[in-house]
């Protein structure tokens, strides 16, 4: 079995469905301009849209 890819590891989640999970982009700092539905819109977590050979790569690092 092969190593874990930490860096992989800290960017994404896998679910139960096999779905993968990514943190959506432009949250760490500059929020305070915002508007708070932007924020709020922020908070969730984004599905990829991945195929199969895809979903075997990424679960390869992990």
């Amino acid at each position: 079995m092969n190593k874990t890819n930490k860096s992989i590891l800290k960017r994404v989640k896998i679910t139960g469905n096999k779905n993968i999970l990514r943190r959506k982009m432009k949250q760490n700092h500059f929020n305070s301009k915002e508007t708070g539905q932007k924020t709020g819109d922020k908070r969730s977590s984004i599905t990829m849209i991945t195929t199969k050979g895809m979903r075997q790569s990424i679960s390869r690092y992990l």
